[in-house]
């Protein structure tokens, strides 16, 4: 192997380091809202946050802050000082968690930058890895500040979304510029029409994530809690309400409801479609090995959203149940399926 090959590699490897802490980081950003506990940290500290209260006193004073959020006044007032230790935990161990990411990003890049490792190639996707990093960090404490202010009880689920669908941005575009270093040229194939059916699937799984974003933010399962129908309608009547048309689609729980199941239903019958497809094609070792992922996954996303909406009318406030478990798998899951599709994307290529 030579030293280029080398250098690849291990850029390659760090890379997909970081794609695993980033998909931990998504899984523990589903617990922090599942668990409620987002807004239990009311500032940014980016130096002197990284420690929890360590005495007493110092935990008195966090929970005195939390104490004039409209989130305690409305829902948590009677909340006593191991209720808020729980939230705080999970707010502060997903904050300490994006640290470490950063860290091994700094640490990492140091280290391969003085072996010389980088080629000159290599830069670019690094700036915008480093840019896309901040601006993640930045949407989220947006995100977190839209909660602490008003008669708001949790964040804006715009703002959730927002926020989770540049995480999946990011963890994109770590996991692309890894195969570009990892995935040698003869694992590539060639078949415009696969391809341009990726492309359409990645575009709409992309939407179904942004509005499985805004059915955690509204809350909506419990909306809705039956299947196949929505609360016995095929066609919910009240699809569209209010006097703002294009603010059903972000608001109305309903909608966000009937939209993310027909979306669901629809990416079933493509994948399949495109599965049979690929299952006809004859490729590289890679795709072989890949080409059959899309399918199992997005079945069992399908099964994990029908039992996840099934199972909402078993929320315990404050208590992790079936749902909640239900409902972190069903995330991981879908995200799962994203990258699936980015790596099939990345190895069939245009004719």
């Amino acid at each position: 192997m030579d030293t280029t090959d080398k250098s690849s590699r291990l850029v390659a490897n760090w890379l997909l380091i970081g794609v695993g802490m980033t998909i931990i980081q998504i899984a523990l950003g589903g617990i922090t809202r599942l668990t409620g506990s987002g807004l239990s940290i009311t500032q940014w500290d980016v130096i002197t946050g990284t420690l929890p209260p360590l005495n007493e006193q110092q935990w008195l004073d966090e929970f005195n802050k939390y104490r004039q959020t409209p989130q305690y006044h409305l829902l948590n007032f009677d909340f006593t000082l191991p209720d808020f230790k729980f939230i705080f935990f999970w707010e502060w161990f997903h904050r300490l968690w994006g640290r470490l990411i950063g860290l091994v990003f700094a640490a990492g890049f140091i280290w391969f930058l003085l072996k010389k490792h980088f080629r000159k190639e290599m830069i670019r996707p690094f700036v915008i890895l480093f840019l896309l990093g901040i601006l993640q960090g930045a949407i989220g404490w947006i995100m977190v500040a839209s909660g602490l202010t008003g008669d708001a009880v949790y964040v804006k689920p715009t703002r959730l979304a927002l926020h989770f669908i540049f995480a999946m941005g990011l963890l994109c575009y770590t996991f692309w510029f890894a195969l570009q270093l990892r995935v040698p040229r003869d694992q590539h194939i060639q078949n415009s029409s696969v391809r341009k059916w990726n492309g359409y699937i990645l575009v709409l799984v992309i939407i179904q994530l942004l509005y499985g974003a805004l059915m955690a933010g509204h809350k909506a399962a419990t909306a809705a809690p039956t299947w196949p129908t929505i609360n016995g309608q095929w066609l919910p009547y009240n699809l569209f309400r209010g006097d703002s048309f294009w603010l059903n689609f972000i608001d109305n729980k309903i909608l966000i409801h009937f939209i993310h199941r027909g979306i669901a239903y629809l990416l079933l019958v493509l994948i399949l479609l495109w599965s049979l497809r690929m299952f006809r094609i004859k490729g590289s070792r890679l795709f072989e090995k890949i080409k059959w992922i899309p399918l199992g996954i997005v079945l069992l996303q399908v099964l994990l959203g029908i039992l996840t909406v099934l199972t909402s009318t078993g929320i315990v406030p404050g208590r992790w149940g079936g749902f909640e478990w239900l409902a972190q798998l069903h995330q991981l899951t879908g995200m799962t399926l994203l990258l699936s599709l980015v790596l099939l994307l990345f190895v069939v290529r245009r004719n």
